[in-house]
């Protein structure tokens, strides 16, 4: 599944980066999006998949130790981001289950198979 093109990533990155990486970043942020909201998402994907596919990789690649600063001599680099690596924000993860219709939230929790139909139901039907 190609959640957003290598051009894409470069193009947000504003730095050169191999195909190689390109592919790495992409591979682990559809990964996680995929861990997180699984099969639903489409082809092409949903609108708001590809926001968070490039923000999870361009993170893998800017600061993919998860350093929250680092010091080179006099030079003092701090991370503005809080989050590092493959970690989804809680952000982004809303805007994923938004993206493929999942509910958030202990109350609206389905545990069934996404083609799964109801045609049983507990309460009386008037």
């Amino acid at each position: 599944m190609l959640l957003f093109q290598t051009a894409e990533l470069r193009a947000l990155l504003g730095t050169p980066i191999s195909d190689e990486r390109a592919q790495l970043a992409h591979d682990l942020a559809e990964d996680a999006i995929l861990g997180e909201v699984g099969e639903r998402v489409t082809t092409p994907p949903q609108r708001g998949i590809k926001t968070v596919a490039l923000s999870v990789a361009a993170r893998i690649l800017t600061n993919p130790q998860g350093l929250r600063s680092e010091q080179a001599g006099g030079f003092l680099q701090s991370y503005a981001d809080s989050q590092t690596g493959v970690v989804l924000s809680d952000d982004e993860l809303r805007r994923l289950r938004r993206a493929v219709g999942a509910s958030s939230g202990a109350g609206m929790l389905n545990i069934a198979p996404a083609e799964t139909r109801i045609t049983t139901y507990p309460w009386r039907q008037a």
